[in-house]
């Protein structure tokens, strides 16, 4: 059996806040897929993202509610939340980076890679050692320098088990306020129910259910209530065809689903605000989408610290940023050989916003750029 790296509370709120960061890596990616397929188009394709954006936004809540039982304290305004993209994400393989992409085959294959089952051959194989010149993953182990866990659902197997040799000899563990949980009544998806965390049993819970239906790791390609894993719904894109209740993973059967790559305004892959022309119309929208975005984390880090009924509002702003994301994917990027604008996701963290870190959180939400 490998040796543990979680050995007390402050590495457990360090592994916490980078799995907050994961979850929320996924989002701006999904998003700029989703809004760049062009309206009443690919319709099967924009259902299948949008419902896996607002199941990270699922799986993001359930690490905050972790978080607060335990005694920590979610913010996502910290520095190094958000990562520069392309961003290494910790896939066993390090075979490639996520970027910011229009709806393309290119993309779907990043999101299968992001949620491809990878269990270890060996529980001794769980950490890998990183090959990135010392510079940390976005989720390299916040306790063990140099390395990263073969796959995501590896990264959270270390979590689950850490929690339970941290409570046998910690009994106040879960020492955090009741008041802080999110509960089933302030968010609701489809696919899956919120769980409110009080004790290991829970805590584990909600970790194993965040693995399942992101890589379907256990449960196979539909889990125990019928949904498939965000896996097996990118890999519908790929192959053309719905799962249906029977399926082998690479043979769905079921109805075709229709697709149309050209359908797609082609931004920029990752652009950047350098890109923009200086002083341009595009620059300043790109600068307030960014401060949208912002303003969307300090929504959400407020209501994982004690303001849950703010949740649903914020759900809501995360789709709300159409308007932003038309205005700037719908123009030319002057310069960028006929290539369209998109947003940048580079933001600021708000100096003052939202509850700082606990001890041992810092740095763990950093990205590799190239």
């Amino acid at each position: 059996m490998t040796e543990s790296t979680i050995e007390n509370r402050d590495d457990l709120i360090s592994y916490l806040h980078a799995a907050m960061a994961l979850e929320h890596a996924t989002i701006p990616p999904y998003l700029t897929a989703y809004y760049s397929i062009r309206s009443t188009t690919n319709s099967d394709a924009a259902h299948i993202i949008r419902v896996a954006a607002v199941e990270e936004m699922l799986h993001l809540t359930l690490v905050a509610n972790v978080l607060n039982a335990i005694g920590g304290k979610p913010d996502l305004t910290r520095p190094g939340f958000v990562p520069s993209y392309p961003a290494y994400l910790p896939d066993g393989e390090d075979d490639f980076t996520v970027d910011l992409r229009p709806f393309s085959p290119e993309a779907v294959e990043t999101f299968c890679k992001i949620e491809r089952p990878g269990k270890a051959p060996s529980a001794d194989s769980r950490l890998v050692k990183s090959s990135h010149g010392g510079t940390p993953l976005l989720v390299s182990s916040p306790t063990a320098e140099g390395m990263h866990f073969y796959s995501i659902g590896e990264f959270y197997e270390e979590i689950i088990e850490g929690l339970e040799k941290v409570s046998a000899g910690d009994p106040g563990l879960f020492c955090g306020d009741p008041a802080l949980q999110v509960g089933p009544e302030y968010f609701y998806s489809g696919g899956g129910g919120m769980i409110v965390v009080s004790d290991l049993e829970s805590a584990q819970r909600a970790l194993r259910f965040i693995a399942a239906q992101g890589e379907g790791l256990d449960s196979g390609i539909y889990d125990a209530d019928g949904e498939l894993a965000h896996y097996y719904r990118f890999r519908q894109l790929q192959l053309g065809r719905y799962y249906q209740e029977g399926d082998r993973p690479d043979s769905p059967s079921g109805p075709p689903l229709s697709i149309s790559w050209d359908d797609v305004y082609k931004v920029k892959v990752s652009a950047r605000l350098a890109d923009f022309p200086a002083g341009s119309e595009l620059a300043r929208v790109a600068r307030d989408f960014n401060a949208d975005y912002g303003a969307f984390l300090a929504l959400l880090t407020e209501a994982f610290n004690g303001r849950p009924g703010l949740l649903q509002e914020a759900v809501c702003d995360m789709f709300r940023l159409r308007d932003g994301f038309n205005r700037l994917i719908r123009n030319p990027l002057p310069g960028s050989d006929s290539l369209h604008a998109a947003p940048t996701f580079e933001i600021a963290a708000a100096a003052g916003s939202g509850p700082q870190a606990s001890p041992g959180a810092g740095g763990t939400a950093q990205a590799v750029t190239r």
